[in-house]
């Protein structure tokens, strides 16, 4: 039998038990890495734009396994992208890795990190697997089957009020000086109306947040599709609305998005904040 997707329900099933034992073997190499001091830093883009060794020995330990696994799928991964490895994105079941999503907070001791996972199948998320080894918390989803936080279902709030809501957002690693100017102009728009802004240093718990009701919605504008393609999917499985910034559906390659707990706030956050158009992925 088939899926909507067009690929055996059999392989799907498949993809998600391994995926979800990688992520917690991964998740053991990170949280044993997380203890020591010395954690093989550098950087790349900017000085803010954090790499650990890390990084690259679970990406490499996921790729690896996967590639052995299912040899016809194709990869985008976050660390190979940063190699100058092309993301491209097509109908052809793809995994989308983020070997550490909160490198700065790994490397800090702060324990908002995890590994995302997800497969998109003829560019639509099917599979998205979030673990957080220093909390030991795994969110889980698949397409029409709702989301999950350690095996227990989990459901995004109600709040359509922006005034009445606490809202995630992020800074980034970009440190151009306009960039950061339409940052700080879209948080003052927001905090001027919201309860509150949080900066958690990942897009992926951010909105694993939105996704158990730990927070009301999410925007940013920088991030990338290995970012945000596992956490899209546990928000909308959890009952969230997410949307491109501007409206229409969230396009993993645009990096940018708006997520909330219905559809009336993220369309009311969307007209608070000022938009831009990034180079895709």
């Amino acid at each position: 039998m088939e899926t909507n997707a067009g690929v055996p329900d059999s392989e799907l099933d498949a993809s998600y038990k391994v995926a979800l034992e990688l992520a917690h073997s991964a998740g053991q190499v990170i949280k044993e890495a997380f203890q020591r001091k010395d954690k093989g830093l550098s950087t790349k883009s900017t000085s803010a734009d954090l790499v650990t060794v890390t990084d690259r020995k679970v990406e490499d330990m996921a790729f690896t396994l996967l590639r052995e696994k299912f040899p016809h799928h194709s990869f985008i991964g976050e660390e190979t992208a940063a190699a100058g490895v092309r993301s491209e994105l097509t109908d052809n079941p793809t995994w989308m890795i983020d070997p550490i999503d909160g490198t700065t907070n790994f490397v800090h001791g702060f324990p908002f990190v995890c590994i995302s996972i997800a497969l998109c199948v003829k560019k639509q998320v099917e599979i998205g697997i979030i673990h957080n080894p220093i909390l030991n918390e795994t969110y889980t989803a698949r397409r029409g089957q709702g989301a999950y936080l350690n095996g227990e279902r989990i459901q995004t709030g109600s709040q359509d009020d922006l005034s009445k809501s606490l809202v995630l957002t992020e800074f980034g690693a970009h440190r151009e000086e306009a960039f950061l100017s339409f940052k700080f102009k879209n948080m003052r728009s927001v905090i001027n109306k919201a309860h509150g802004i949080r900066c958690t240093g990942s897009a992926a718990l951010a909105l694993c947040q939105l996704a158990k009701g730990g927070a009301d919605a999410y925007f940013e504008f920088g991030i990338h599709c290995w970012d945000i393609a596992a956490g899209d999917l546990i928000a909308r499985e959890a009952g969230a609305f997410t949307m491109d910034t501007q409206g229409g559906p969230v396009d993993l390659m645009s990096r940018r998005i708006i997520g909330a707990a219905t559809e009336k706030l993220a369309r009311e956050l969307s007209s608070t904040i000022d938009h831009t158009e990034l180079e895709r992925d």
